[in-house]
């Protein structure tokens, strides 16, 4: 592989324009190719940011040294196997798959090749910046809420699988113990999929976990408290405050950081370096492969 790393992005919508213009500003990267079922979308992103417009699977491979897979959730699992069989470490955005199956044979793919899979859980940036990965032990208790307006994207899968599933990410990475229990209510508003969600997860070690997640809310909301027994954690992401009693310093001015600032962008680099042999990705494929068993699990739980 050049020093060089030829960067290819499956899929034109608005987050495969962010993908391609990570990409084409990004040291030591060219984007190279574009691919789109509409091949307007792909050329028009290629013309934008350099590269060339692909119809043709096969060929766009054969162009590109690693892959962005940003389409629509449905297709990830599929488009990140045939990536790796073809030889290329691949960044899937979440969910990694919508299918347990997938999500497992990407995982197996990965490792039998030896190669890299990053998920795009771009709030482990922020997170890291924040300091709270840092804290020597996982909390008591979790609280968050994840809600937002109305809106025609992502709608192949539940609010579950789109909006909560980082929230539960963040509770499988604040703690090395296993969901034990998780109770469930949801409720479809405007889709056939599930556009409200709320849930309880206990762990193995004791830890509680709630979630609320909406994607038809009347107004935007997005906390998040942790309880440790020294302390709490409360954050709003919306009105920018951080108020923490625990006696471990963390960065209030995280959102500033060149990570908090730049999610996609910090996510992009660890995945490009651990390309390169130096690290590892924020989000590999075994994390999107617990997060999403996990959101399928709060489906289970209401009957979806």
């Amino acid at each position: 592989m050049s020093s060089t790393l030829r960067a290819g992005v499956i899929g034109a919508g608005v987050f495969g324009g962010y993908h391609a213009a990570k990409y084409a500003e990004a040291r030591d990267v060219t984007l190279a190719g574009v691919l789109d079922p509409h091949p307007e979308r792909a050329q028009g992103l290629a013309d934008r940011f350099g590269g060339h417009a692909f119809a043709d699977l096969d060929a766009f491979f054969a162009a590109v040294d690693v892959v962005s897979i940003a389409t629509p959730a449905i297709h990830h699992g599929r488009l990140a196997i045939s990536a790796l069989r073809a030889g290329k470490p691949v960044y899937v955005e979440k969910p990694i798959a919508v299918v347990p199956e997938e999500a497992d044979a990407i995982a197996a793919e990965a490792c039998k090749r030896g190669l890299v899979v990053a998920c795009g859980f771009l709030e482990r940036a922020a997170f890291a910046a924040m300091g709270l990965y840092a804290i020597p032990h996982p909390p008591l208790r979790m609280e968050c809420a994840r809600l937002g307006p109305a809106s025609a994207r992502n709608l192949d899968v539940s609010v579950v699988v789109d909006l909560m599933i980082h929230d539960l990410d963040l509770a499988l990475h604040l703690t090395a113990s296993e969901p034990l229990t998780v109770e469930a209510e949801a409720a479809r508003v405007a889709n056939t999929m599930f556009d409200e969600a709320s849930a309880e997860v206990s762990f193995e070690d004791g830890f509680q976990a709630r979630f609320r997640a909406s994607r038809v809310a009347l107004t935007r909301e997005r906390t998040l408290t942790l309880v440790y027994s020294e302390g709490e954690v409360r954050l709003d992401l919306l009105a920018h405050t951080l108020e923490n009693t625990t006696p471990w310093r963390l960065d209030a001015g995280f959102e500033e950081t060149p990570a908090g600032r730049d999610r996609l962008g910090a996510s992009l680099a660890a995945f490009l370096s651990a390309v390169r042999g130096d690290g590892a990705p924020l989000a590999n494929a075994t994390d999107g492969a617990r997060a999403l068993d996990l959101a399928l699990a709060v489906e289970h739980a209401v009957g979806g």
